[in-house]
């Protein structure tokens, strides 16, 4: 599998993703198709001045990308952390791409050390997402209330420290397309 940057021309997987009754069902339902060009470049934005890690997921044995792994700054309570968030087509659901990007992009992480410690949110009833955090290590803090673009969920808090934690992977290795593709120095910012 291979983590590539997200770039303007993959504003169709954006909208294939976020305007999918699948993908955002536990996130409030899809997103007005009309919001995705800006929600796109505002990503865009953010990755160019190095305040978030956005890849695409491309697993070897398919030609185009399947979804999406992003770690980002964020904020909870009032106070900064880091946040970590997946989205897989719905075609692609059910066959480990999402644990094995949230994987290489945690492995990452932890070898430049940077995004720790790591929340994520997955609704409360999002068994395959909260199954991805108990695999690769988070810990479940408690049930909370989010905001997710205006829209209030019922999400469990998981939470990993990247400089305590064994890899989070059986082997995986990050693999950033050189030249124009790769992300410049990550530092932390404001994320949506």
């Amino acid at each position: 599998m291979e983590l590539v940057p997200c770039a303007a021309e993959d504003i169709t997987l954006t909208q294939a993703l976020e305007c999918d009754p699948i993908v955002m069902k536990e996130l409030g339902g899809p997103m007005p198709k009309e919001r995705i060009p800006q929600i796109h470049s505002k990503r865009l934005k953010k990755m160019a001045e190095g305040s978030c890690w956005w890849f695409k997921v491309v697993p070897k044995t398919v030609s185009d990308a399947v979804g999406t792994v992003v770690l980002w700054d964020s904020e909870y309570h009032g106070k900064p952390i880091n946040e970590i968030g997946w989205m897989i087509l719905p075609a692609f659901q059910g066959r480990g791409y999402a644990s094995a990007a949230v994987r290489l992009v945690l492995n990452k992480a932890k070898a430049e050390q940077r995004f720790s410690p790591l929340h994520a949110f997955p609704g409360i009833t999002n068994a395959a997402s909260n199954a991805i955090c108990r695999k690769a290590g988070f810990v479940q803090f408690e049930e909370c209330d989010i905001d997710y673009a205006g829209r209030s969920l019922r999400c469990n808090h998981w939470r990993i420290d990247l400089r305590d934690s064994a890899d989070a992977g059986d082997g995986a290795s990050f693999n950033a397309r050189p030249g124009k593709n790769c992300l410049p120095e990550p530092r932390l910012g404001s994320f949506p």
